[in-house]
């Protein structure tokens, strides 16, 4: 996992995910469980964790859920998914997560599409 921690230098337990989101930790698993937000396993101890930058002003970053389900049907798995969503793409350019920030996702998505063929 220290690929992902050079990646994701910021994270969040899923009490503090609900905390940011002013919601109760079982909507936060359930937004997990159906792909509105990604966590895995990490620390000391090993806790689910959410990524920081998932989130912008109290909400989901835009257009993360979708993204989230295109990279899954093309068979990414949770940490392949979030190595892709926060590694530099010079050709974007800048990360695919920061694009989705700002709202951006055409482009995030379309190639999130060619990577499943």
């Amino acid at each position: 996992m220290n690929e992902l921690d050079d990646l994701i230098p910021s994270w969040l337990t899923l009490p503090d995910v609900a905390r940011v989101l002013d919601v109760e930790v079982s909507r936060v698993r359930r937004l997990i469980d159906e792909g509105e937000l990604v966590a895995v396993r990490r620390g000391d101890p090993v806790v689910r964790s959410v990524p920081a930058d998932l989130l912008l002003d109290g909400d989901i970053a835009p257009h993360l859920g979708g993204t989230i389900t295109v990279l899954r049907d093309g068979g990414f798995e949770d940490e392949e998914l979030l190595r892709w969503l926060f590694t530099e793409d010079e050709t974007l350019p800048g990360r695919p997560i920061d694009h989705l920030r700002r709202g951006q996702r055409g482009e995030v998505r379309r190639r999130a599409q060619a990577l499943a063929f």
